[in-house]
């Protein structure tokens, strides 16, 4: 049997735990006033808005856009407008968008394919200006009948050219769907160019060097090919090829400046000729003085000799032709004939004007002579004789005259006449 006190205690024990968890766990419902929420319907109805603006159309050559733009106000109070259009689209007051890509508008040019066109467009109230929308969106016109574009240069795809030649056009490209964006050039033998060719409409400038043919090339002559590749975006390629024939050609240039050397080194001889004619001539001036003075003298004795004897002074007559006989040993010892001398400053002169008609003779004609080879050669080689045939002749550099002087006196007429040959 259970003790009382015992029961008592156990009671007391339950109670007191039905007390606790009571106070620890037990939930007691509470009404709770929700947060008010904005009003973001009524801000909406506030503020102006298209509710059914696509920012993205994608429309087909040959089709037709009808497209109804529709606001959160009365349509009535509203009228629509549009900037920066594509051609041919329109929109009427009320937001009807409407567009007919024809096919005619892409073949002109007047629009393009793959080419997002960015359209403005604007709400405006009828009797509020401030009240307006201004949006945009974006079109992209494609088609399934793709036309190739082709890389077309100005000049035929064969060409023939000469070294120092220069060759210039202009690689345009065809548009077909896809416009050519960049073109790559490519030969087969590297070449320097006067310019670069990267996009259509650029120029192609190259002049061939006068070595660009080889002396192992067949028929003196060279084959180079140019590629103008273009590409498009969608990376297709199309390549136009050149075939240039370079023919082996004269250095005109270089002719030119041994030319002008040889004239140079014609005049510079032909001054030293004349300079050395001077010498001789001035020379054979001062014997014949010489010998004109003692003629005189002889003469004058001789003449003295008769008056003398007239005079009936006989000594004096006797002695005085005596006097003119014994100066003519001294002339030719003082004042000898100079043959030689006067032969060379014929020969000389006679060298000078063969010269003067070799250069006149081989003088070029227009621009580009194509006889400059043969000219030069002509000139050398008559230079060389020249030279050759008076070596024997002093030249001594034109010390203390000038080229005019020279010229004056060589053409001086009483010179002429001295040295002119008889027949």
């Amino acid at each position: 049997m259970i003790k009382p006190s015992v029961v008592i205690r156990l009671w007391l024990f339950v109670w007191a735990g039905v007390v606790i968890s009571g106070k620890g766990f037990s939930q007691v419902p509470t009404f709770r006033v929700p947060l008010p929420l904005a009003d973001t319907a009524g801000k909406a109805e506030d503020s102006l808005r298209i509710r059914n603006l696509n920012p993205y159309f994608t429309l087909h050559v040959d089709s037709t856009l009808i497209y109804q733009l529709e606001i959160n106000r009365d349509p009535n109070k509203y009228f629509f407008y549009m900037r920066n259009a594509p051609v041919g689209m329109k929109i009427r007051e009320n937001g009807q968008l409407s567009f007919k890509a024809d096919k005619s508008f892409f073949l002109s040019g007047r629009l393009k394919y793959d080419y997002e066109y960015k359209v403005n467009i604007g709400v405006q109230n009828l009797n509020n200006p401030n009240d307006k929308l201004d949006t945009s969106f974006t079109i992209v016109f494609f088609t399934t009948e793709i036309i190739p574009s082709h890389v077309k240069p100005t000049v035929s795809n064969v060409l023939y050219v000469e070294e120092g030649d220069t060759i210039s056009f202009r690689v345009q490209c065809e548009t077909g769907t896809f416009p050519i964006e960049n073109i790559n050039f490519y030969s087969s033998i590297p070449i320097k160019t006067k310019s670069d060719v990267k996009a259509c409409d650029d120029d192609f400038t190259w002049s061939p060097p006068y070595d660009f043919v080889k002396e192992s090339d067949s028929a003196k002559q060279r084959l180079l090919q140019l590629y103008f590749v273009g590409t498009n975006k969608i990376f297709v390629h199309d390549t136009a090829t050149i075939r240039i024939y370079v023919k082996d050609a004269m250095n005109y240039p270089y002719e030119m400046i041994d030319y002008n050397l040889t004239l140079k080194n014609y005049r510079t001889y032909i001054l030293r000729l004349k300079y050395a004619f001077y010498q001789l001539d001035k020379k054979v001036k001062h014997t014949n003085h010489t010998r004109t003075d003692f003629d005189m003298g002889t003469a004058t004795t001789a003449l003295g000799g008769t008056i003398a004897t007239s005079t009936n002074s006989l000594t004096t007559g006797a002695i005085l032709p005596s006097v003119g006989v014994t100066m003519v040993p001294v002339k030719e010892t003082v004042a000898p004939p100079l043959t030689a001398e006067q032969n060379q400053a014929t020969l000389v002169r006679s060298s000078i004007k063969r010269l003067d008609y070799t250069m006149r003779d081989n003088a070029l004609v227009g621009e580009k002579d194509p006889d400059i080879l043969k000219k030069v050669s002509n000139l050398k080689t008559e230079l060389k004789q020249t030279q050759v045939q008076l070596i024997d002749v002093p030249l001594d550099e034109t010390v203390g005259m000038t080229e005019e002087q020279l010229n004056a006196y060589f053409d001086n007429p009483r010179v002429n006449k001295k040295y002119r040959m008889k027949h």
